[in-house]
């Protein structure tokens, strides 16, 4: 493997979950030495001041959950460049193979013959996991560790469509009762705690279940807020992005305890 760029080349790059420290090696070389980088709203400004002087840099993510760009506009983008013959950073927040879209990019890449390389990063389940120093898996609360998206997926049936009486409606996070030995992280949660906390009790998540709410996890505005479930409902989610960890592994951070 180069230590340098390649020309044509696409990158796809985790950036981790905002603390520039946590990179790894091979992905702030390429951030200081690549020709483009094409990243996400999420992606922290202290990640993007590692790029190089001559780097040209372009936004590509959501606001306010709205994209700025369409998916297959990315496709074009990426496939435009490394057709003229330039090192290619897609920079995306935490770790590029998790909830990124990256099976996409990968496919139109492909598709397209552009050599591709991954750089993973570390997700913010691990930087959540760390950043409140409770392991996600304990030998004797959590034996599995689950990763779900909390937003719907398009198959789904959307909340205002659901009869909250039906005790056979799908949940959003799970289907089925929800074991009792896993940690369960819900990345891209929504802005609702009290929608959250009801999907995980359609999951059969019982009251006392403790839940974390971490808002901008590895930087300066980190924002933790640990409640059991019966309570969740009112606590602050912060700012995006948020990660909520629920299980019984994250006890130790009740006040309680």
């Amino acid at each position: 493997m180069s230590t340098a760029p390649q020309k044509g080349t696409v990158y796809l790059v985790g950036a981790g979950p905002g603390d520039p420290d946590l990179l790894t090696l091979r992905a702030a070389r390429l951030l200081a030495t690549a020709d483009l980088v094409l990243y996400d709203d999420l992606v922290s400004p202290e990640v993007l001041a590692l790029c190089g002087p001559h780097t040209e840099r372009a936004s590509v993510g959501k606001r306010c959950g709205r994209a700025r760009i369409t998916q297959d506009g990315i496709h074009a983008l990426l496939i435009d460049a490394a057709h003229r013959g330039l090192s290619v950073v897609r920079l995306k927040s935490g770790d590029p193979l998790i909830f990124g879209r990256a099976a996409e990019e990968l496919e139109a890449l492909r598709t397209a013959g552009i050599p591709v390389e991954i750089v993973p990063g570390i997700s913010a389940v691990f930087a959540a996991g760390a950043a409140v120093q409770v392991p996600l898996t304990d030998r004797n609360t959590a034996s599995k560790l689950i990763l779900v998206a909390g937003h719907p997926a398009s198959h789904k049936t959307p909340p205002s469509s659901r009869n909250p009486a039906d005790p056979e409606a799908e949940s959003l996070l799970w289907t089925g009762p929800l074991p009792a030995d896993a940690t369960l992280a819900i990345y891209m949660p929504g802005r609702s705690a009290a929608a959250i906390a009801e999907e995980l009790r359609r999951s059969g998540a019982p009251e006392d279940l403790p839940c974390i709410a971490i808002s901008q996890v590895a930087t300066p505005r980190q924002h933790i807020a640990a409640a059991r479930l019966a309570n969740f409902a009112g606590i602050e989610l912060g700012l995006t992005p948020v990660l909520i960890l629920a299980g019984y592994a994250m006890g130790a951070l009740l006040p309680e305890n």
